[in-house]
């Protein structure tokens, strides 16, 4: 038995592969999602063995309705019964904001009736452009805090950024502020040494859905892209710079990076607060003390209405994606759109194409070289659709675009952490600011009229004839493309 067995292991590790594959398949079946990403899985495992198992249990299983997450979101109803009146909005502030806004009103509708984004109209905002802006700005903030720091971060490295951010809520931990940090367990890089250190100052912290060897399988899928700063309650940030090197521009940078956060004063920072007590609550697994100090009364002169929309798989509906589709389905004028990584749904291109073919100037800005070959080439397969539609592509040739914005014929704008691809809007946590104000959304366009002066515009008939070679990459790339 053991002379066959030798003999023939080959044969019965592939045989063996097929009975796993084949379990797999009929689970993915049954799941009844997407039809090309079960197509996609379909593939992977039939035409690669062993790899293509690997493949789906790392990314392949579906935890939206699971245990897991059902017990999430019964934690978030309880943490909003808690914060209560703190969440709510008088109706007679979503009347005053209508009335500016016009048939656009359907966009706050359509997350209206949600507890977790409700419309909240006394804020005051800044736009923020690239990392060194930003944590010039977030720095400052963090040593004037003087109850609290709460950080939600996707990345938090100690190199020279992150740890002068670390040392600040060090500093700040020792003088008696409370400080809670969550980091993601796979895009986060922190040494041994510098937890050390957060322990010893007293800084509460914890990782995101930590990935262990016995548990590795499945929740290296799901992680947690938002990136949310909230200091005495009083301040927030939102968008897309995490804490690292990578995303502040200086002399010894490799590539420049362009990138885009938002600075809020006002009452949407309690409703980030609200956000990130959801998910504090997770990740220590015991139920969250709600401190009065947490939702402190707010002054604030300026009336921006913001909506904070969040999504991940503890949410019934994918809300972002769901916002942005609407926002494009009432678009008038003109779309502008800028996004690392463009791997869109069906909805989403066909959205674009109808509003292009109607008459509503749309442009897309992309980067021109990824940090990623499949999404490039999963991204480029989708060009010829848009262009054929009369929608203009851009490249970005300065550096790398990471900025995830959209705006919206003068009116509409959002600023977060959600791509459009699959991934954003299905798998990982992601959050974003969706602002109602004229004067916010010319800032962003003026901005990303900016940007253009330092992208090419791609021509469609030189487009239409890159190599055969380069298409069959895109094809390939693209079956990848409901898994990235």
């Amino acid at each position: 038995m053991i002379t066959f067995v030798k003999d023939n292991i080959g044969w019965i590790l592939l045989v063996l592969n097929y009975l796993l594959a084949v379990s797999a398949l009929i689970t993915i079946l049954l799941k009844n999602i997407n039809p090309s990403k079960t197509v996609a899985y379909i593939l992977v495992l039939v035409f690669f063995p062993f790899f293509g198992l690997i493949v789906y249990y790392l990314f392949g299983q579906e935890y939206r309705k699971n245990k897991l997450f059902n017990r999430k979101d019964i934690s978030n109803t309880k943490i909003i019964k808690s914060v209560g009146d703190n969440l709510r909005v008088e109706e007679k502030k979503f009347d005053s904001v209508s009335i500016e806004l016009d048939d656009k009103i359907k966009l706050i509708k359509l997350l209206k009736a949600s507890e977790k984004t409700p419309l909240t109209i006394k804020n005051e905002v800044e736009i923020l452009i690239n990392g060194e802006v930003k944590f010039n700005k977030l720095f400052e903030d963090l040593r004037q805090a003087k109850t609290y720091i709460h950080l939600e971060y996707y990345i938090v490295k100690d190199d020279i950024t992150g740890t002068e951010l670390l040392d600040i809520i060090c500093d700040k931990a020792k003088q008696d502020v409370e400080v809670k940090l969550t980091y993601d367990d796979v895009g986060s890089k922190l040494s041994s040494k510098m937890k050390h250190k957060l322990d010893e100052s007293g800084v509460e912290h914890h990782p995101f859905m930590p990935v262990l060897f016995s548990s590795f399988t499945g929740k290296s899928n799901y992680r947690n892209h938002r990136k949310i700063a909230i200091i005495d309650g009083l301040v927030g940030y939102i968008g897309g710079i995490n804490v690292s090197d990578n995303y502040v521009n200086s002399r010894t940078s490799k590539k420049y990076w362009r990138d885009t956060h938002l600075r809020i004063r006002g009452e949407a920072v309690k409703v980030l607060q609200f956000h990130f007590l959801t998910t504090w609550d997770f990740v220590t697994e015991n139920t969250v003390e709600i401190k009065k100090s947490y939702f402190p009364d707010v002054k604030c002169d300026k009336d921006v209405a913001i909506q904070i929309a969040a999504s991940g798989p503890d949410t019934d509906w994918a809300n972002i994606m769901e916002a942005l589709l609407t926002a494009i389905n009432n678009a008038e004028d003109y779309i502008y759109l800028t996004t690392p990584y463009f791997i869109p749904n069906d909805q989403i291109i066909t959205a674009l194409q109808i509003a292009s073919k109607i008459g509503v100037e749309v442009k897309l800005l992309i980067p021109k070289n990824s940090d990623s070959w499949v999404a490039e080439h999963a991204t480029n397969s989708y060009l010829d659709d848009l262009m054929e539609a009369g929608i203009e592509v851009y490249r970005y040739n300065k550096g790398f675009i990471h900025a995830k914005t959209m705006v919206v014929d003068d009116v509409f704008s959002t600023i977060g952490t959600c791509n459009l691809d699959n991934r954003s809007f299905n798998i990982n946590f992601e959050i974003n600011a969706l602002i109602y104000n004229k004067e916010q959304s010319q800032i962003l366009k003026s901005q990303f009229l900016e940007d253009l002066k330092d992208s090419d515009c791609i021509d469609f008939e030189s487009w239409k004839n890159r190599s055969n070679f380069s298409k069959l990459k895109e094809s390939f790339a693209r079956l990848w493309s409901p898994l990235l």
